[in-house]
């Protein structure tokens, strides 16, 4: 923990990857949403790519990432959103080419953290954007108490988070049930 709002995940998710463990990640995001008929999954970039690869392979589609950062193969054709990061403290516009997203898709989102609900709010607009639908939000590490889960809850959108944290503290971490 860094503080009472931040968790290091670097040992196996964000900087050091436990293929295992994605796998299994992988593996429960397929399980949970195989009847949702989800076409492609969408994460963005750099933490979410491991635990939505694996998600996409156990769903046998393909995987999409947002860009946070436009190239020169990727500035024209754009679904874009902008999306505020808690961690980094910055703003930042994602973008998605519109060759990978069409109206009859249905996109189940994976991301790494559910905070404040921004990067899983700019990717469904983006899915929006694209005139796609989204079949939910799974998210492997929540922070239960902060608004996140409700934003998307209020919005329409089912989450499912694979650790629920209700507390970060200098006696530890407490976890939801």
């Amino acid at each position: 923990m860094l503080g009472a709002d931040v968790l290091k995940v670097d040992a196996f998710l964000n900087h050091q990857v436990d293929p295992v463990l994605m796998a299994d990640i992988g593996e429960t995001f397929a399980s949970l949403f195989k009847n949702a008929g989800v076409t492609k999954v969408l994460t963005l970039e750099s933490s979410g790519i491991a635990p939505a690869l694996m998600t996409a392979l156990g769903l046998r589609v393909p995987l999409i990432f947002a860009k946070k950062r436009k190239s020169l193969t990727l500035k024209d054709d754009l679904w874009t959103e902008r999306s505020f990061s808690f961690t980094k403290q910055e703003e930042s516009e994602v973008s998605v080419s519109k060759q990978f997203l069409a109206p009859s898709d249905v996109v189940l989102i994976v991301d790494d953290f559910l905070a404040n609900g921004q990067a899983a709010q700019a990717m469904a607009g983006i899915v929006l954007k694209a005139g796609a639908s989204v079949a939910g939000i799974g998210i492997v590490i929540e922070k239960a108490f902060q608004p996140g889960r409700q934003l998307l809850l209020d919005a329409g959108y089912r989450v499912e988070s694979l650790a629920r944290i209700a507390s970060l503290s200098e006696s530890g971490i407490e976890f939801e049930e």
